[in-house]
């Protein structure tokens, strides 16, 4: 079962979906009354997109701390190495041998947010 922190973060990222799916559609029908030349509806999706893309910036905002949060606390860890590609390849063996062991691939947000190259693992102690 996943932590409660990671439950959140696939609720933020599903809400920001659901959202951008609600923008592109009011975008659509946006369009739509354009070319109607229905002012009323224009009116009404622009309200509603403003609304929305604030919202789903909110949310992003969350997301965002929530990862600045997490970094701070892997960087609190006290080692952190790049792992060699004997290690990702075994990666089920190598975590069993290292209690504690958190790796951070450096496409997921989280790498990103920590400026990451290449994988790196961290645990408490020296592995």
């Amino acid at each position: 079962m996943p932590a409660r922190s990671e439950v959140y973060a696939m609720n933020l990222n599903k809400d920001i979906q659901l959202l951008n799916n609600k923008i592109d559609l009011y975008r659509r029908k946006l369009e739509a009354a354009k070319l109607r030349d229905d002012q009323k509806s224009v009116l009404q999706f622009k309200k509603e997109l403003s609304t929305l893309s604030r919202k789903a910036a909110s949310i992003k905002g969350m997301r965002g701390a929530q990862n600045a949060g997490k970094a701070e606390d892997l960087k609190a860890l006290g080692f952190s190495r790049a792992l060699s590609k004997a290690e990702q390849a075994d990666m089920g063996k190598f975590k069993k041998s290292v209690r504690g062991l958190v790796v951070v691939h450096p496409l997921t947000a989280l790498g990103k947010e920590m400026g990451l190259t290449e994988v790196t693992a961290y645990a408490p102690v020296k592995f």
